[in-house]
């Protein structure tokens, strides 16, 4: 979040309401008209959460009016790939799998991915997948992006196969069926 006016003034408006709910703030974003806020919460938030979210800030925005000209209000979750902007995001996700760009566009590793395994209020050390796994640490002024990344796990033991997965892909031939 910025230190934007309108953003000061939506924030001192919607937090209040997002405690009472036992959400967090996660971010904001205003910009051609559309006020994005994202909420959160250990474990997550689900479709019913966002929707009374959405519902008792749209009634508190429309009160107190401190937007200029018309918006759109927008109400979601960071979701399972959430962005990091600020420190706080990133401390939240220790142990999770990162993907981080810098802005250094020369860098031959300007991408990168791996697992956060620690972050201040200066920056955050990722340990790459690589086979020395090896650490960098990046202060927060040259990281352009970063989000974290889901990682599909196995499937569970004793897991039955679909029918469709089952047949070989050699088989997957058309058939054409006649009626009489």
């Amino acid at each position: 979040m910025s230190e934007n006016p309108v953003i000061t003034r939506v924030t001192a408006l919607v937090t209040p309401i997002l405690v009472d709910l036992g959400l967090d703030l996660y971010d904001m974003d205003f910009g051609a008209g559309l006020l994005k806020i994202t909420v959160d919460k250990p474990g997550g938030v689900d479709l019913g959460v966002l929707s009374l979210v959405a519902r008792l800030l749209n009634r508190e925005l429309e009160h107190q009016d401190p937007l200029p000209g018309d918006y759109t209000l927008e109400v979601s979750s960071p979701g399972i790939e959430r962005p990091l902007r600020r420190p706080d995001h990133y401390t939240r996700v220790i142990g999770a799998t990162v993907n981080v760009r810098l802005r250094d566009v020369t860098s031959e590793s300007r991408r990168f991915e791996g697992t956060l395994v620690a972050a201040d209020d200066v920056g955050i050390t990722v340990r790459l997948d690589d086979a020395a796994a090896t650490e960098r640490v990046v202060p927060y002024d040259h990281v352009d992006r970063a989000r974290t990344v889901f990682v599909w796990g196995p499937p569970p033991k004793g897991a039955r196969r679909s029918a469709a997965s089952k047949t070989p892909s050699s088989a997957s031939t058309i058939q054409e069926v006649t009626t009489p």
